[in-house]
């Protein structure tokens, strides 16, 4: 009984996930691309150590290109673990839920990365509604990917069978 509750909630944030991803993936790309077609224009001006600085961004600050470049990693990857989770959670034998828990896992952690460098671009100021946006989307999906992975985790724990040792 228990495991059908975690398996319908390791679903629903799955889900959840899964547009959570999507959305900082697009957003990310599109500021992957508009940094490529702007810093041209915008990186002729600047002195030489910055010129040839290979993640500048023409919008926001100077932690904006880390951050759009793992939240762009970090999008790719989520995605990714969210619809293969879902097969993963479909089954729901002790393999499976390996699998799930430590891609679960291993995206987490890169998400937690990109979102300390949302953090430090908030605490820098002076960036734009679209970077704004992906800031708090990546700090949301930071989150539920906690809790994703929590489920997952319990959801291993009822699967496998406890043993007792004998002295």
């Amino acid at each position: 009984m228990a495991s059908e509750g975690s398996k319908s909630v390791a679903s629903i944030l799955l889900a959840l996930n899964l547009v959570l991803y999507f959305i900082v993936l697009v957003i990310a790309s599109w500021a992957v691309n508009h940094g490529i077609q702007m810093s041209r224009e915008t990186a002729s001006v600047l002195s030489i150590p910055a010129r040839i600085f290979p993640i500048y961004f023409p919008m926001g600050n100077l932690a904006t290109g880390f951050f759009i470049i793992f939240s762009l990693i970090a999008g790719v990857v989520g995605f990714t673990t969210s619809l293969t989770g879902f097969y993963n959670i479909f089954q729901w034998n002790a393999p499976n839920l390996h699998a799930a828990a430590m891609s679960s896992f291993t995206t987490w952690a890169l998400t937690l990365l990109a979102m300390g460098f949302a953090c430090k671009e908030i605490e820098l100021g002076w960036t734009d509604s679209n970077l704004r946006t992906l800031e708090i989307i990546t700090i949301i999906v930071s989150a539920t990917q906690l809790l994703c992975t929590s489920v997952i985790h319990v959801g291993v724990s009822e699967v496998i069978p406890q043993r007792i040792a004998r002295v």
